[in-house]
């Protein structure tokens, strides 16, 4: 009698112990299963929304394009290049604005007070402004310095020609310039005939042949 409880109690434990281990486990879900069709449907939203950003990127980018050429187009109608898009700050304190040097000549000079080369081209760059400054606007955009020193060494050395302030080196950055002693030269149209730096015959050349 004590063998078959025996017997009993360890079948009803090992029956328990299956039962127990079944429970443990979750079943896979089947293809079929809600939870395969959640997934399916999370990875389908992720997808459209990556679709959505790319659009949206895209019409984005067309927008700006867009406005870029309408950009162009305004001032092709006014007549203005885009190179007299800027804006700076005179000896006075006024705003100098790059549109009203459309319809001209002109001839920008890039230096900086510590300069020696620039220095030595004051000479050059004032005469020019004497020989020629009725028919070629002659601007000095001193940079490269604090505005102290760019006022100070302009108001008392470089006569004659306009100064702009540029020690935040905006005009320099929208011509491209990256060093001292250097020029642009525009004609009428705003269209850049020379630049860089150019020697004392060179630049005279230019700015004779736009006066002519």
């Amino acid at each position: 009698m004590d063998r078959r409880l025996h017997r009993t109690a360890l079948a009803l434990a090992t029956a328990a112990t299956l039962t127990l281990a079944g429970c443990a486990a979750e079943p896979e879900a089947s293809p079929g299963s809600d939870a395969t069709e959640e997934t399916a449907a999370t990875d389908d939203m992720a997808a459209s929304d990556d679709a959505m950003n790319d659009e949206a990127d895209d019409m984005a980018d067309d927008m700006n394009d867009e406005a870029d050429d309408m950009a162009d187009d305004m001032s092709d109608e006014m007549g203005t290049s885009p190179v007299y898009d800027f804006s700076a700050t005179t000896l006075d304190g006024g705003t100098f604005e790059g549109s009203s040097l459309a319809g001209a000549p002109a001839v920008l000079w890039f230096w900086a007070p510590w300069c020696p080369t620039c220095i030595m081209q004051i000479p050059a760059v004032t005469g020019l402004a004497e020989e020629y400054g009725d028919d070629v606007a002659v601007v000095g955009v001193g940079g490269l310095d604090d505005a102290s020193a760019i006022s100070g060494m302009a108001e008392e050395d470089i006569a004659g020609i306009t100064h702009l302030v540029d020690d935040a080196g905006d005009v320099w950055q929208h011509f491209g310039m990256t060093q001292q002693s250097t020029f642009v030269v525009l004609d009428a149209d705003g269209e850049i005939v020379a630049e860089g730096v150019l020697t004392e015959p060179e630049l005279e050349a230019a700015v004779a042949d736009l006066a002519g």
